[in-house]
């Protein structure tokens, strides 16, 4: 699905320039969230497909929260 692929590297952008923005690396995000900095990786890069608990971890660790729009 495209939307789908497009959507994942939308979240996928947000959230590598947030943790960049808090001059954050991989490694303290993936300890702060309980998972290999492997997956923080992968989920940047886009080549992940994340569970929301995990999007939900993940911006946590960053001080954020996740919000959902339907379009």
């Amino acid at each position: 699905m495209e939307g789908t692929n497009a959507t994942r590297e939308e979240v996928a952008q947000q959230l590598r320039e947030v943790r960049k923005s808090q001059g954050m690396t991989q490694e303290l995000l993936a300890d702060r969230v309980g998972t290999k900095k492997s997956n923080i990786s992968r989920l940047e890069s886009g080549r992940y497909n994340p569970s929301l608990d995990f999007l939900v971890k993940v911006a946590g660790g960053l001080g954020k929260q996740i919000q959902v729009k339907v379009k």
